[in-house]
């Protein structure tokens, strides 16, 4: 039988178990609140801390662990598939990296796991609502949330946003390298309902493009595709400095999409974190922070990559900014109509 070296285990245990379900496992979980719930167990949580198996009472953060104690994989497989890579044929003569120890966490894996044939899953058909004939309730929505005109319509024209034919929903898009869509964040138009459209590859987040691609270097970093458009009104209306960089939303605070964009853009030079201003927001500044520290979580990042935090200037998100910013104006410029009636009426 194989085995696996010591930096091989580092590198699966770099693997947070919700990126691993929302690339590998996505449609076996729906999202509750902040968190994912396995339909088959609901008692089992996955979030931005990790998992958490409720009846059973125990955790981690790792996909490793998660692995080893929930689908029951043994510890040189879970290595294995979480690397992509084969273990290391035996030798009488191996090293001793052949006999590193498991986790207690791994050792406890005897517990009853969920025996769920996951080790090479199939790719999730994407499954997009039907098209609206006409993005009218969208439009209403979006300029509702304070989103300028011409942005809303250069979506549109580019075909990254749509309405949905039954409940008149967001659908906002993702595309690979090819012009494929992969990824659908869906955003309801009447409540606080939103999630990603089922087979979705986080990996392709909304992007806003540059004027000029090919020679820019930078991108900011977004948990939401109204965010990153919020931002983009409040440059071109005048309210903050103007940027003409990338525009990238995670579809939440998983990096996998930046992870990926990086990897296609080795041009990138320098990341605004303009993830939210609340703790899970926070945390994710923090992480890409931390990812740059270590190139191997960022493959695609320049040595000198410079990360700056961007957080939204009122409010928790930057629609919340767009929004204030906007009623300040709205307020001013009324009080300066009042004075101007007063001056006259003297």
């Amino acid at each position: 039988m194989g085995y696996v070296t010591k930096d091989m285990i580092e590198r699966a245990r770099e693997t947070h178990v919700l990126d691993y379900i929302l690339t590998h496992e996505a449609s076996a979980y729906r999202r509750v609140g902040n968190s994912y719930r396995l339909k088959e167990h609901p008692s089992l949580a996955v979030n931005e801390s990790g998992w958490y198996w409720h009846s059973h009472m125990k955790g981690s953060k790792t996909a490793l662990d998660y692995l080893i104690d929930v689908r029951g994989y043994g510890f040189i497989d879970a290595v294995c598939t979480l690397i992509g890579e084969s273990p290391i044929e035996s030798n009488a003569g191996r090293s001793c990296d052949a006999k590193i120890k498991t986790s207690p966490s791994s050792q406890a894996s005897q517990s009853t796991p969920i025996k769920t044939p996951i080790k090479q899953p199939k790719p999730l058909q994407l499954a997009l609502p039907r098209r609206n004939k006409d993005n009218r309730r969208v439009f209403a929505y979006l300029q509702s949330r304070g989103l300028d005109r011409d942005t809303i319509n250069e979506c549109i024209n580019r075909g990254v946003l749509y309405e949905s034919a039954i409940h008149h929903n967001c659908v906002f898009l993702g595309k690979n390298e090819q012009g494929k869509t992969r990824f659908a964040a869906i955003r309801s138009t009447t409540a606080k309902f939103m999630r990603d459209a089922g087979g979705s590859d986080k990996r392709y987040g909304f992007v806003i493009p540059p004027v000029s691609p090919s020679s820019n270097n930078s991108v900011a970093v977004f948990e939401s595709p109204i965010d990153a458009l919020s931002n983009q009104t409040l440059c071109r209306q005048g309210y903050v400095q103007p940027y003409d960089g990338w525009r990238l939303s995670l579809g939440g605070t998983s990096l996998l999409a930046l992870n990926h964009f990086l990897e296609t853009h080795p041009e990138i030079t320098h990341i605004y974190t303009c993830t939210d201003n609340d703790e899970p927001g926070n945390i994710a500044a923090e992480k890409i922070v931390e990812a740059i520290r270590n190139k191997s979580a960022l493959p695609g990042i320049k040595e000198r990559a410079v990360c700056q935090r961007a957080p939204p200037i009122y409010g928790t998100d930057w629609n919340d900014t767009l929004q204030i910013m906007q009623k300040m104006r709205r307020l001013g410029h009324k009080q300066s109509q009042m004075r101007n009636n007063d001056a006259h009426s003297l």
